[in-house]
């Protein structure tokens, strides 16, 4: 679950992480009032929503940029004005781009060095990791490409925990004169135990500052969490914003499916993770290209299942269904009386492909295939997956 910035800055507040003072704005009317309460001279307006790239983001109407410097109050509240409800396209968000209902108007600070630094979570190592770079404020993605000797990586023993020593090791390769390194300890110290306290999967600082004064804050922040934790920290489950979330995504995970829309026009309906990510992967060997991930789990109900199918057609880019189960625990059957129902229940119209294997798997073939349905089976996964491929074609 991701969250905006000015959460996350709320969190930082908490961790004792230095960052500007800021205002959430969601409203045009408490514009003013926000405003009034930066005392910098410098002011800045930043859109929020879950995508990076938003200073080099362009709105639909035209008007460049998603983060803006104002000088005076009133440049400020044309900027918020500007801002909200419009709707804001960055390299991340694609073409659609992304409606802005909340801005962050924060202080400006003056800037004497950018860095990067981020907390997450390795999973070659299954540790987390500490990941910090002079070439702070612009993507780590390039640095790693064209300067990778400029980031460093601190991987911690999760049975033990930040040492002092790793910090020490951070400092100096950042190049931080004693007071600045002082001031640093102590947020990277704070951005750890934030880290593994509220279960997140990423803490990103970009940039992370040094001003004139030698302060260390934290001028932009992204932060991530474990939804398989979320269960433990109802306060962070609370940050959702569920308009910057696909809906089918939201509907999928009220009925405890995994959803992730994807570009293509099959639909895909599997259970197990691992059997999903190769469904789509012969798909696209065949020449077709995926409209969804989509596990229903190890022990899915016809109700799951049809709520599945609900869900894939609101898709209007599905052209067909490939549904493909092995039925380890599962029973084979009772997906078929699912499929039925869920065909029958929507009035699909749509070619689709089911390939079942494993547990009653001889009853769950048998259930189909008197069902009266246009329904066609594949006799293996390969099979399957060029029938929906020419059905679709």
């Amino acid at each position: 679950m991701n969250i905006h910035e000015y959460q996350a800055k709320d969190l930082f507040e908490q961790y004792d992480i230095p960052c500007p003072k800021g205002v959430a704005v969601q409203n045009e009317d408490d514009l003013p009032d926000a405003v009034s309460r930066i005392s910098t001279p410098l002011i800045v307006v930043k859109s929020q929503i879950h995508a990076g790239g938003r200073g080099k983001g362009t709105f639909t109407d035209g008007f460049k940029g998603g983060v803006k410097l104002a000088r005076t109050a009133e440049e400020a509240i044309g900027y918020g004005k500007q801002m909200l409800g419009n709707t804001l396209v960055t390299a991340q968000t694609g073409p659609a781009g992304r409606k802005v209902q909340t801005i962050y108007v924060t202080e400006g600070c003056g800037i004497k060095k950018e860095y990067y630094l981020a907390v997450l979570l390795d999973r070659a190592t299954s540790r987390p990791v500490i990941v910090a770079s002079t070439e702070g404020g612009v993507e780590i993605e390039e640095v790693a490409k064209k300067t990778p000797d400029k980031i460093t990586k601190v991987y911690i023993d999760p049975a033990i925990g930040l040492a002092d020593f790793q910090i020490r090791q951070i400092l100096f390769k950042l190049g931080l004169n004693k007071q600045e390194g002082k001031n640093a300890a102590s947020l990277i110290r704070n951005l750890y135990r934030m880290f593994w306290e509220t279960d997140a999967s990423m803490v990103e600082v970009n940039p992370l500052i040094s001003t004139p004064d030698d302060e260390i804050l934290a001028l932009d922040a992204k932060v991530s969490f474990d939804d398989n934790a979320l269960y433990r920290h109802p306060e962070i489950l609370a940050l959702r914003d569920l308009n910057e979330e696909d809906s089918k995504e939201i509907e999928a995970s009220k009925v405890d499916l995994n959803y992730i829309a994807l570009d293509g026009n099959i639909a895909c309906l599997v259970n197990g993770a691992g059997l999903a990510m190769s469904t789509m992967d012969i798909i696209k060997h065949f020449g077709g290209s995926p409209a969804n991930f989509l596990d229903v789990g190890g022990g899915a109900s016809r109700e799951q299942v049809i709520a599945a199918f609900k869900i894939i057609l609101t898709n209007e880019n599905v052209k067909g269904i490939f549904v493909n189960i092995f039925g380890g625990i599962m029973d084979c059957n009772v997906i078929a009386m699912g499929i039925v129902d869920a065909v029958k229940d929507v009035g699909l119209s749509l070619p689709l492909v089911v390939r079942l294997e494993g547990n009653n798997v001889e009853a769950g073939k048998a259930t189909l295939a008197t069902s009266g349905l246009t329904i066609v089976s594949g006799d293996s996964m390969a099979d399957a997956a060029r029938k929906i491929v020419d059905l679709v074609a």
